[in-house]
């Protein structure tokens, strides 16, 4: 891998600022001075760098759970609208962390940011089917058993798509829980609005293996644990680099 990716995908800066680091003789690759911010770099060499003379923790892919708050946009970018790059610490951006998948701008609860582009496309892909919860309230009648056998048996939309198989818990207060394991374009509320009733709020509570940490308070992030992101790349069949 080149020395820059090395030095940003560990949060010690954006890809031109290691850049600079490296052009000014700040960086050593096992004990020699670097100049060539695309040297490649062996695993053995990855471990021998230097910054300024200290010895520099390597972390290749960084994984990032966020309470996602209502009112942003699941992006790093927007030109118009708030988005969710705000809420996440400056070493985590370098490093290129990007949502897994999306949550809507009125949608909350767990959101995952990998830098590892791999294990994104399969966290996010049809093809791998991860089960997603969301628990929603919603406006209309309460729903019943033959909602829960529709979703069950995999609910058509009006438009004629056709949803897989989902799992409908039926909760009080015009409250449920729904685990889905594909992705469609607001697939939870056309669901709902399939069976004639209308989402009023969406909270995700589970990505795959994660579930949403309780400790994170609206808007707050935190690292994976190992044991968090062995069960990750587990789900999707990946081996962590």
């Amino acid at each position: 891998m080149r020395l820059d990716r090395v030095l940003s995908n560990s949060g010690y800066g954006s890809r031109s600022e290691v850049r600079q680091m490296v052009r000014s003789g700040r960086v050593s690759v096992a004990g020699i001075t670097a100049r060539d911010p695309g040297q490649i770099l062996s695993q053995q060499e990855m471990a021998a760098i230097l910054l300024d003379s200290e010895t520099l923790v390597i972390r290749l892919h960084r994984h990032v759970m966020l309470n996602k708050p209502a009112g942003l946009i699941t992006a790093m970018e927007d030109p118009h609208l708030p988005t969710i790059a705000d809420l996440i610490p400056a070493a985590w951006k370098s490093s290129g962390v990007t949502p897994v998948g999306r949550l809507d701008r009125d949608a909350t609860g767990l959101l995952l940011l990998t830098n590892d582009g791999t294990l994104n496309h399969r966290l996010a892909s049809p093809r791998w089917g991860v089960w997603k919860t969301y628990r929603l309230t919603y406006s209309g009648t309460p729903l019943g058993d033959t909602e829960r056998g529709l979703f069950a048996a995999g609910l058509i939309l009006p438009d004629g798509q056709h949803c897989r198989s989902a799992i409908l818990t039926l909760l009080q207060d015009n409250m449920a829980d729904l685990a889905i394991h594909e992705g469609k374009f607001h697939q939870v509320k056309n669901m709902i609005q399939g069976v004639g009733r209308k989402v009023i709020t969406l909270h995700r509570m589970t990505f795959g293996p994660l579930k949403l940490d309780e400790t994170l308070n609206p808007g707050s992030s935190r690292e994976l644990t190992q044991a968090e992101a062995d069960a990750l790349y587990k789900v999707v069949q990946l081996e962590q680099t």
